[in-house]
């Protein structure tokens, strides 16, 4: 009972305002909630992806190599400075335990501080981006880029905290209808012939739907910031996450800036298509499967058989749906260009194909880097950031001597040869997993995945004479499958991998039954 005189109304709006941070309720149906959530995400990945490849395919023909290669210049200056604005502050009110609206309405502030500082510097760098590159256009997209990282600083936490209510419909409604209102903006843009500009206008009205979805979904409105201890300690969280990812960011894109500053749009612009057309199905794979078995690994860390197993199993899976995925787009790189993007993007064919032999094998190692975070060596995943980044640079500048298509190469027989292996040792050498644990895993599909391709490599002067790409393509596809499936069923290990998939399936499909019941 409050003293006569004293109202309860500052509390109760307190307290309704705290209520989008609270997660109490979520602990009734978390496991639940978990499972919905990564179905959620998985069909939104999937369909994002196919969204994504339609659109690639309409704008490669719209437009040309140079115009993705300017693109591409502006993009290594924005995206190294939208990292900065993120400050992984979005990641701190996701995962911290307790939270208040004071503490959210100060991030909120500091996301949009540091958003409008990004925007200004972005403008005072486009005269030199123009300067480096020699090319004067960069400016004025450089602009239109900045206004897009400002507007962005809008959404950090109204996602965030859409994400920590575990509200991932919503979540997936906002980013598939932005996406689509983006990529119609741009084809639409490219159709009339403006150009490069299509690419920057599907970026700005990416972010304007996005700010209007948040904000209409999400019911938080910011207030005055403060300070307190808690706020330092958040920043500290998110500063953390912030370098690694800077130095990350360096080494993946240092191959982007030195072949637009020494070879030009052209070779940039090939350079890149073939990358993101690799990144994007492995982006797909690796995102839905963060979300599960991150979490999943941090809760068996205490149970070192169990852990061990688990993740082998995760290993396994993997392996098998993309090493022979990723031998199939190698045997037909130039076939899966012209296909997807047409005859003017037939230099990317064999850039491709190189860079597909680092991306035989960057689904596995990326899965190797959870052992870091749910083991908790953070220390010795940061050190590793320094080793693999080191590697990457001398393999970068090695290669530019012959282009991109040096570039690719290098990196490719670096990646595979020298990085893996070495990754393989470095994180093997305490925990539950060991070394020689990574390559029994994968031995049957690296076995699969060769047979595959010698497969494939026999049998291109028939394929080529069949008319239609995309026959030509099924054909292809159902002879790498086949013989994967083969090379599956005469290995003891392959047969093994095989039935613990099939249950897995069966798991899986016996729970869709039991939910729609």
């Amino acid at each position: 009972m409050l003293p006569s005189g004293i109202s309860n109304q500052p509390q109760l709006a307190c307290d309704d305002k705290n209520r989008h941070f609270r997660t109490d309720h979520l602990k009734d149906d978390l496991a639940g909630r978990s499972t919905r959530g990564g179905a959620i995400t998985l069909s939104a990945q999937v369909f994002k992806f196919v969204l994504s490849t339609a659109a690639t395919i309409v704008l490669a023909r719209l437009l040309v190599p140079q115009d993705y290669g300017l693109i591409g210049m502006v993009a290594i200056l924005t995206s190294f400075l939208g990292m900065f604005q993120y400050m992984g502050l979005s990641t701190a009110t996701i995962k911290w335990s307790e939270l208040d609206h004071r503490q959210v309405s100060t991030l909120f502030w500091l996301n949009m501080g540091l958003s409008a500082a990004i925007m200004l510097l972005a403008l005072a760098g486009a005269p030199l981006l123009a300067w480096f590159y020699k090319e004067p256009r960069l400016i004025a997209i450089t602009a239109g880029y900045a206004v897009t990282i400002f507007l962005t600083g809008l959404t950090i936490q109204h996602e965030a905290i859409l994400m920590r209510q575990m509200r991932f419909t919503a979540v997936a409604i906002i980013e598939i209808t932005a996406m689509t209102a983006g990529l119609a903006a741009a084809i639409v843009a490219a159709w009339y012939g403006a150009g490069y500009w299509a690419l920057v206008i599907n970026q700005m009205v990416l972010a304007i739907v996005a700010v209007i979805g948040l904000w209409t979904a999400c019911r938080w409105r910011p207030g005055l910031p403060g300070r307190s201890k808690d706020i330092r300690l958040l920043i500290s969280y998110g500063g953390n996450l912030t370098g690694f990812n800077v130095m990350n960011y360096l080494s993946k894109n240092l191959d982007n800036a030195l072949i637009g500053k020494f070879w030009g749009a052209y070779q940039l612009g090939i350079y890149s298509r073939a990358y993101q057309l690799l990144l994007l199905p492995m982006a797909q794979i690796n995102s839905p499967l963060v979300s599960v078995a991150v979490p999943a690994l941090s809760r068996l860390s205490d149970s070192p058989a169990r852990y061990r197993s688990a993740y082998l199993r995760v290993l396994e899976k993997i392996a098998m749906i993309t090493m022979p995925g990723v031998i199939f787009m190698i045997a037909t790189s130039d076939w899966l260009v012209l296909f997807l993007l047409g005859p003017q993007w037939k230099d990317t064919g064999r850039i491709f194909m190189l860079l597909g032999v680092a991306a035989l094998i960057q689904p596995v190692t990326r899965t190797a880097l959870w052992l870091f975070t749910t083991q908790g060596r953070a220390r010795e995943l940061f050190k590793w950031g320094f080793i693999s980044s080191g590697i990457g640079v001398v393999s970068i500048v090695a290669g530019l001597r012959w282009g991109a298509t040096g570039v690719a190469a290098a990196y490719a027989a670096t990646d595979l040869c020298v990085t893996t292996p070495l990754l393989f040792w470095y994180v093997g050498r305490s925990g539950p997993v060991r070394s020689a644990d990574f390559y029994r895993t994968i031995a049957p599909a690296f076995c699969a995945s060769v047979c595959s391709l010698a497969a494939l490599l026999i049998g291109r002067p028939w394929l080529e004479v069949v008319p239609s790409l995309m026959t030509r393509l099924g054909i292809a596809f159902l002879i790498a499958a086949a013989v994967s499936l083969l090379i599956f069923s005469a290995l003891p290990a392959g047969r093994l991998a095989m039935r613990s998939f099939k249950e897995m399936l069966l798991i899986l499909v016996k729970r869709d039954r039991e939910s729609v019941a």
